[in-house]
């Protein structure tokens, strides 16, 4: 029993990670779930990992080094940034979708129409909406959620407690992670990218030979059209290459 106050504070350690990365993983960090669930979710996850923290490498109490007051200050903020760093490169990937996702319902024609956002609060395109919330919807159904977390204790291995890292390594990884991610969303919307430009430079040339003839009213219900087949026969690569992307981050690093 005379060791439960450093072992709670080592737990309440584990949660500033834990919990840091949850505050940004996408879905979970969601404004559509209560503070109050998030944060209990947090904890309970929290509590439930620490028994296996405390005997893992790098994340087991220093005996040697006692939890003062300014050490434990400057282990939670250590902690704190570690698991938000996490949490944001996952974010990343996510909001490079939102991003394209957001451009794709213009090329489509459908950008002007304005839907409930899935995570946020700003107003986006529904297709977006639909393309982000089925993206998270994804996250959870393949498990990518549980692979976060075993990622996260996999990362006292690489940053144990109580490390100092350069800001600059943290740095480095969210833009590398910022690159990574903006090239896979690009790589799952190229199709409509593709076909946004072929139908903006038609209409163009239409509009260019014909100017009496209001082009992009009349080419409007077609270019609809013609996005929504495309949307229905490429919707499935598109979520594959996506996820597959993901995943390779999640897991492997």
């Amino acid at each position: 029993m005379q060791h439960l106050p450093e072992t709670v504070l080592w737990g309440f350690l584990y949660f500033c990670r834990i919990g840091g990365m949850m505050l940004l993983f996408p879905g979970i960090s969601s404004a559509r779930i209560p503070v109050f669930a998030r944060l209990m979710l947090a904890v309970g996850v929290s509590m439930a990992l620490a028994p296996l923290l405390l005997q893992t490498p790098g994340a087991a109490p220093d005996a040697g080094a006692p939890l003062t007051p300014a050490r434990l200050l400057l282990l939670i903020w250590r902690e704190s940034l570690a698991g938000a760093a996490l949490g944001l490169m996952a974010r990343m990937f996510f909001l490079a979708l939102e991003f394209l996702a957001t451009a794709l319902a213009q090329f489509i024609g459908l950008g002007n129409f304005p839907g409930m956002p899935a995570e946020g609060q700003e107003p986006m395109p529904a297709v977006a909406s639909l393309i982000m919330l089925v993206a998270i919807a994804l996250v959870f159904v393949s498990g990518l959620h549980g692979q976060a977390l075993a990622a996260v204790v996999a990362s006292y291995a690489v940053l144990p407690v109580g490390q100092a890292t350069d800001s600059s390594v943290f740095l480095d990884g969210v833009v590398s992670r910022l690159a990574q991610a903006t090239f896979l969303a690009l790589q799952a919307s190229a199709p409509f990218v593709v076909y946004g430009v072929i139908v903006n430079l038609a209409i163009g040339l239409v509009n260019r030979m014909v100017p009496q003839i209001p082009a992009y009213f009349i080419s409007l219900p077609l270019v609809i059209a013609g996005g929504l087949f495309l949307l229905l026969f490429m919707m499935d690569d598109l979520f594959a290459v996506f996820m597959a992307g993901f995943a390779d981050w999640v897991v492997n690093g």
